[in-house]
This record gives structure tokens, sequence and C-alpha cells, in this order.
């Protein structure tokens, strides 16, 4: 047996293991910590002493238009389509790197993701001699394990010393879109690996004495598409930072530093103080709701997200536990930390959208998830289309937290069903018609229709779920940049509709093609083509289920030429229905379609989504129905049979005492239909998924979990030993069924030439 280790051999021992990492990857202490970290030396020694509220309020309106400003430089100046439309945020956090505020613009989740590298920053290149932080330093990042949403975003992080003193950081974060992924525009579905995902940036210097180092960007330029892109991005993202960074400054000389760090503390743990209260006004219970994805954008396969939320005093709890197994091989897994994120955005805004916007609203809110699962996969798992679940957490709150508030005398927001979820864009890449290579994503993903109100419609197209400051683009601007023509653009999906005693917000048709480039192609990467995607509340209708559909073959540009009448108005139900384009390859297809090439004048059309509905049907008003029909939303067949509304077709008169009738008719038809709950349980409720159902997640039990992948496979696992789901490619399986094929004709000739045979010999 062997002595104790001494205390200085110990020393020695921790020394070198210290000194002689292998690799600084992902901190989980860093990455499963969402809560505001303890005050400073500093800010205690501040906040001990009393701090004028009325001065931090004034400090605090000064730091937001700083920010401001800031946020305006890159929406002004930014190269991307996501800084040209708001998909982007500046953002100050304190010294030991809690996100205290961020413009009051932008894509809260890029702010609420990025105080994890910069805790990584201060972690391990602080003291570390071969990098260390001093004043003018700047650090890029975009690998979502070190924190972050996709790789598509870049994040430029400075620290702020005044007068020798580290006060604060500063950053700015753009979805710049391309990064040299697999597939252009940097949201690659066919991603089988993190390998394939483009440039993945742990947080490392790229700025010193405020200028970029030119070996890094060449670097970063030598790794995607778009090098002009990168390059102009990165000058933008910095001087963004230090005009922020002068601002600050000018406050600090004018103030003094106990003002500034005061006022980011207070700030912090005010807003913590006020979601505890805010909590503990909601009752007690818990309440749950099941969303699911039906594809990973290569193959329909059902993935549950099991949400519990538990309320208990000023305490919360949200329970991912039961959600589907990661993927090994499929894109659309998300890191815990950028789930974390995205509940901050959705808590934000559709929940307590008056709260400051800062990471102290997550910091009481306990998350519970199964290790391994779609929402807290491991490191190297593909996740370059995390927004699939993370689109799902932004809306996970809806449903549950309006049962919380639907009693309370005092709401802070209208109870809202869930938005659209999906990112229903055009994601392109190839050579545009001026030369240049280039790969990025359409800012109509930005219009996503709203959930209906519990006193009103939602709005159409109103904001994306992520974020409720963006545009949704100018396409003009779009077509000088590249190939891509509109032939159809944000025309409202007529019939397409969230149903509800209040309806929800629509989407629009998006119909696009391309000109003049010779080697151009298109990508979506979205789901709900098969199960609806935003769910409807107290009665409401979900939203349609939504495909991608093509006219493939044809040249559109000189099908005009020849007949300019062809196509009187671009419409995608005149398009499929009617096909007036001779010639052409009607398909109808699920929204996630890797990368394809687009010959010049080949037609592909998608729509955005609508929001759910609120409340039943029945209940509402005939004179909204009308309303509807009068703006060509809603069709006069959708009016009677979904609303039960009598009316006369020309004057769109509603015939108010045979409406009662037949709503009165339609609920007795209701209550004949309707069973005991036990009877339905009892019909309905199967004890497994169904064989034929390719499912993941869990079924009655959440410490069980099921995998069963389209080919029949099927596996049951304990929830706390999840094992992630390897999936064939989709080619292997086609060329596996068309050898079957073969072999099955092979067999049928030879059987015809036996027979031929045999009646000859006869």
């Amino acid at each position: 047996m062997h002595d104790k280790i001494s205390a200085e051999d110990q020393a020695l021992l921790d020394k070198f293991l210290a000194d002689n990492k292998m690799f600084l990857g992902p901190d989980p202490e860093i990455m499963r910590n969402h809560g505001v970290a303890p005050r400073s030396e500093a800010e205690e020694a501040i906040l001990s002493k009393g701090f004028d509220a009325h001065r931090a309020h004034h400090i605090r309106g000064l730091v937001n238009a700083a920010l401001s400003e800031s946020f305006q430089m890159v929406n002004q100046m930014g190269a991307a389509p996501g800084a040209k439309w708001g998909d982007l945020v500046t953002a100050i956090y304190t010294a030991n790197g809690n996100l205290a505020m961020i413009a009051p613009h932008g894509i809260i989740t890029f702010a609420a993701c990025a105080f994890y590298p910069i805790r990584f920053i201060i972690k391990n290149w602080m003291e570390d001699p071969t990098v260390g932080v001093k004043d003018g330093d700047g650090f890029i990042h975009n690998d979502a394990r070190y924190g972050g949403v996709h790789n598509t975003d870049q994040s430029m992080m400075m620290p702020l010393y005044y007068k020798g003193e580290l006060i604060c950081w500063l950053s700015s974060t753009i979805h710049e879109g391309e990064n040299g992924a697999c597939e252009p525009g940097g949201l690659p579905a066919a991603a089988e690996s993190k390998y394939d995902e483009g440039i993945k940036m742990s947080p490392f210097k790229v700025v010193e004495n405020f200028q970029l180092k030119r070996d890094l960007v060449t670097f970063l330029q030598n790794s995607v598409r778009d090098p002009k892109l990168q390059l102009e991005d990165m000058k933008v993202k910095l001087h963004a930072v230090m005009r922020l960074r002068e601002r600050i400054v000018a406050i600090l000389d004018q103030f003094g530093r106990e003002a500034l760090i005061g006022t980011m503390r207070m700030h912090l743990e005010d807003t913590e103080v006020e979601v505890r209260r805010r909590i503990r006004e909601l009752p007690d219970g818990t309440t749950r709701v099941l969303q699911f994805m039906d594809s990973s954008l290569r193959e329909n396969i059902m993935q549950k997200i099991s949400v519990a939320v538990t309320v208990k005093g000023d305490r919360m709890i949200m329970d991912f536990r039961g959600t589907a197994p990661q993927f090994l091989n499929r894109s659309v897994n998300t890191n815990l930390a950028s789930f974390k994120a995205a509940l901050a955005t959705g808590l934000l805004q559709n929940i307590w959208p008056d709260l400051p916007h800062t990471m102290a609203v997550l910091s009481p809110i306990e998350v519970i998830t199964d290790r391994n699962s779609i929402v807290d996969a491991e490191g190297e798992m593909p996740q370059a289309m995390s927004l699939m679940p993370l689109f799902k957490a932004c809306v996970a709150w809806t449903i549950p937290m309006a049962k919380f508030n639907y009693s309370l005398p005092k709401k802070y927001s209208a109870i809202i069903a869930s938005q659209y979820d999906q990112a229903a864009t055009f994601i392109y890449g190839g050579l545009t018609q001026h030369g240049d290579v280039t790969g990025n994503f359409c800012g109509d993903i930005n219009g996503m229709g709203q959930g209906a109100r519990s006193h009103a419609d939602g709005e159409h197209s109103v904001s994306p779920v992520f974020g409720f400051m963006a545009d949704s683009g100018e396409h003009e601007i779009n077509e000088e940049d590249t190939p891509i023509i509109r032939l159809g653009a944000q025309r409202l999906a007529k019939d397409r509709i969230g149903f509800g005693k209040y309806r929800g917000g629509m989407g629009y048709e998006q119909i696009a093609t391309a000109r003049g480039s010779g080697l151009w192609g298109f990508m979506t990467g979205c789901e709900g083509s098969k199960f609806p995607s935003a769910q409807g509340l107290f009665g409401g209708y979900s939203c349609p289920s939504y495909q991608l559909m093509k006219i493939k073959g044809i040249n559109i540009f000189e099908e005009l030429k020849k007949d300019p009448k062809i196509v009187e108005v671009f419409d995608i139900v005149k398009l499929m229905n009617e096909r007036p384009i001779k010639g052409g390859k009607y398909s109808s297809n699920d929204m996630g379609m890797t990368f394809e090439l687009c010959s010049d004048g080949e037609i592909y059309m998608i729509c955005q989504g609508s929001g759910g509905g609120y409340g039943d049907v029945l209940e509402r008003d005939p004179a909204l129905v009308m309303k509807d029909v009068r703006e060509d939303l809603l069709s006069p067949d959708l009016a009677r049979e979904i609303y039960q509304v009598v009316f006369d077709d020309k004057t769109l008169v509603v015939d108010e005492e045979a409406t009662v009738q037949l709503r009165a008719e339609a609920r007795r038809q209701r209550l004949a239909r309707g069973k005991p709950f036990d009877q339905f349980c009892k019909e309905w409720v199967t004890p497994e998924p169904p064989a034929h159902l390719p499912y993941l997640g869990s079924w009655d039990n959440p410490k069980e979990i099921y995998a069963t992948t389209p080919m029949g496979q099927r596996v049951k696992m304990p929830a706390d030993q999840i094992q992630g789901v390897f999936m064939p490619n989709p080619k292997d399986i086609a060329i596996m069924q068309l050898e079957g094929e073969v072999e099955s004709l092979k067999a049928q000739l030879a059987a015809c030439q036996g027979d031929a045979s045999r009646r000859g010999n006869a």
C-alpha cells in the first residue's frame, strides 16, 4: 500500500495537470450553469453601502442608448442578410461575465448565449501567458458548444479596462450565415457529424490593440465560401463594439466606476427578485405540454419534447425528462446551454415582455433534462440545425403559463397561443450573377405568424419566434446581390390558419426561382409537414401542416416569353391544383430539403406558417369571420365548415338567427360524438408506440425512452442511460429498395421465361 502523497507533491501534480491539459473543450462547470454569478468583491463593496435607484435608472438609460447606437451601426453596415434585417445583438456584461443588458432591439438568444464564452475566456485565458487579456483585445467565437445558438452566429467580445481595472465586457453578435459547412449557407441539414458544420471557433483572440490580426482573418476567410462577408462583418462587429466602448468610457468618466458597476449588479438582482415575486403569485402545481418534431430534416421521424412546469412558492422547475434521445448523425440536436438561452427568449418574448432583457430572468428557474437527449446533446453530436428544438423552447412556455395565469387577477401580458415556430425560408448557395461565390439565408424567416391572444386575433407575420424586433427583408436588395427572383412574395396564405375564437396570425407564401447563375441551389430546414408545429390553446386549432412544393424541368422565364398570361397570379394553391405550366414536374415534398441545384426558371414554393388559435371556433364573432372573408384571408366554404356561420354569398351579410341554430346543432353533434374520458382512454391509449411509427421519446413513463427508426428497429432504454440514435443514409435506403425491386423484377422475368420455355416444349 502506497503512502499518502505529500502536499508538496500534490501541488506539483496539480500544476503539471493544469499546465498540460490536452484540450480545453466546453467546460461543464460553465456550460451547465445559467445562474447569475455571486457578487464580486467590487460589487459587494459598492452595494453594501447602499445604492441610489434613481441614479441607477439614469445610468441604465445611458447604457441603453449606447447599446442601441452600436446595434444600429451593425444593422446599417453589416454585409450578412442577418445584419441587414435585425438578426443581431449588442450587449454589456459584468466583469465576471453576467449578461447585464442588451440593446432594446435584437435577438435575445444571442446575448443569452454569449456569456458562456466570456466565462470561458475569464477562466482559461486571463492568466495564460500565451494568451492573456488586456485592454484593446477582442475575441471571436461561433461554436455553440462553447455557448451559442449554432455555428452561423459569430460574436465579437471585448473587455473594457478603465484605469487599469476590468470593469465589464462588451459584445456584438450577427447571424452571419455562410461558415464553410458541407452545405452552403451555414445551416447544413446534411451534417452527420460536428466536422461537417464548418468552422468551429472556440473563443480566441483575433484583435490586439483594437486591430484585427490579419493572419487570423485570412485563416477565417479561407475557411468559408464568402471571404468578403467574413472580413466586412468582422470589421463591423469590431467597430460597433469600439463605439460602444467609447460611450461606456464616457459614462465612467462622468459618473465613476462605482456607478456603472453598481447599476449593472442592481439591474441583475432587481430582475431576479421580480421574477421570484411573479413566480410566487402563480398557483402551486404542475402543468404539462407535449411538443413533437416530425422530421430529422432527412427523414420523417417523430421526436417528442416533454415539458412539465412546476411551481412551488417562488421556485419554478422546467422538467424536460422523457424527451427524445439525441441523434448520432443528424444535425437537429442542441446542447443544454443553447436550449436554456432559447427558454429565456421565450419567457421574455411571450410571457413577461416587460422584464429587462438579461440572463437574470432565468436565474431562479431550474431546468431538468435527461443527458444525451435531443435538448441536452453531448458535444460530439452534430448541432448545425439546432433551431428545430430551440424554436420549440421559445414556445414551450405558452400553454403551461397560460394555464397558470388564467385565474390571476393581474396579468403582465396577454395570454397567447403558440407562435409558428419553424424556419420557413430559403437557404441558398452558389455562384451569383456577379461571379461571386456565396451562401446564406433569406430574411423572410422573420415573418412568422403570431399565436392568437386571449382577447384578439394574432398578428400576421409579426416576427420570428426567436426575436421580437427583426425585419423580413427587402427582396429587391436580395435580387441585386443574388440570382434569386421572387415570383410571389409575402402574399398572406389564405385558409392556412390556426382557427379559434380568435385565430392565429397568418404567414405568407414564398415563391422563388433563380436566373443568370449557372450554378445555384436551394435548401430548406423546416419541420411540421406531417404534424402541425404551432399548437392551439383552450380549444383553438393548431396551425396546418405545410409542404415544400416544386415545379422542375421548366424555365418560367421562357414560358412567360411564349405566353405572358400562362400564369396570371403566382399563387401556390392555383399553381399546384391547376398546373398551368405544361411539361413541368410538379411535386409536393416535406419542408426539410438538403441542398439541391436549381436550374434557371425552376420554381420552389414554401409557406410561412400560422400561429395557433385560441378558444372554441363556435364562439368566434361572425362579424370577425366575415371580415376575414372580405379580406380574402378565408374562403366562404371554410367560414361555413369551421365556424358554422350562415351568410349571403353576395352581400356577406350574416343570418344571425340561423347561425345561432347551426352552432347549437354543432354542439349537440359534439355531445353525441363524445365519450367518457375513461372509455376514450381505453379505446385510444396503447401501452407502447405503434410499431409502424418511427418514434423517439418516452411513452407513458418518462423513465423509459423508446427509439424506433423508419426501418422498424426498436430499442427501449432507461432515461438515465440514453444511447444516441444512428440513422442510415436515405440514399442507401433508396438504393437498397431499388435493388430489391430489380431482384424482384429479375425473378418475375425468369419465371416468365421459364413458363414460355415450358409452353414451347409442350
